[in-house]
């Protein structure tokens, strides 16, 4: 099974988002560190099952539906062969192409029948059958989700077997841990989609810190009302 970085890189911020804002909204009401750890661990589990189930059957569904364009096309050119003839002739006018030129790539393009299928499934429809697979899309995303989300939880999971610690204390070296997880993801993910890594990884910590920041004043607003 191919493992599937793009899903692994999108799990793996999603994952340290959504975990460290139910961590800044529970220390922002003031919940002791247990709750912490139940919710951050519930959240870790229950949402990376979600975001891998909704991930299969996106990559799922995108297959089919390229596969059932696939075989409409391979019909209109089994049936409609003149007028497919037609419109890649159109479609490389626009591109440029004119007179023998021109019908020399018509000829060579519907000669090989694959090539011409491929041909009208890209310059037409603008799909492109990239190989992912449903399953493993999934499981690259669980794991992205769960390692690097895993990291908020780890200051907390340590300071509550130190005695006179606070959840300041162990929020601290969370927020530290994470900037850097956000950083770092945002950097892998900038190498991946050929962006600048730097301006990637500052681009998801600010998205991560702004959520994070929205719940932790969500908690620490509640924590007051309810009080």
């Amino acid at each position: 099974m191919k493992f599937d970085f793009e899903g692994f890189i999108y799990g793996s911020i999603d994952g340290a988002v959504t975990t460290f804002a139910v961590i800044a909204g529970v220390v922002g009401a003031s919940l002791s560190p247990t709750i912490i750890l139940i919710l951050g661990f519930a959240n870790l589990f229950a949402d990376g099952f979600s975001m891998a189930a909704a991930n299969f059957q996106s990559a799922k569904a995108r297959n089919q539906f390229i596969e059932m364009k696939r075989k409409q096309e391979e019909w209109e050119i089994d049936n409609k062969t003149e007028q497919e003839k037609d419109e890649i002739r159109e479609i490389y006018k626009k591109k440029g192409f004119k007179d023998e030129f021109l019908e020399e790539i018509v000829r060579i393009i519907t000669s090989r029948r694959k090539v011409w299928v491929d041909t009208m499934m890209k310059e037409e429809l603008g799909l492109i059958d990239d190989g992912k697979k449903p399953l493993a899309s999934a499981v690259s995303t669980f794991i992205g989700f769960n390692l690097v989300g895993l990291i908020p939880l780890i200051p907390f999971m340590i300071f509550i077997f130190i005695e006179n610690t606070t959840n300041s204390d162990a929020f601290i070296y969370s927020t530290i841990s994470v900037i850097a997880s956000f950083f770092l993801v945002g950097m892998i993910k900038g190498k991946i989609v050929k962006k600048p890594k730097i301006r990637s990884g500052f681009y998801t910590l600010i998205i991560g810190g702004l959520a994070s920041l929205v719940a932790y004043f969500v908690g620490y607003g509640l924590n007051f009302i309810v009080k």
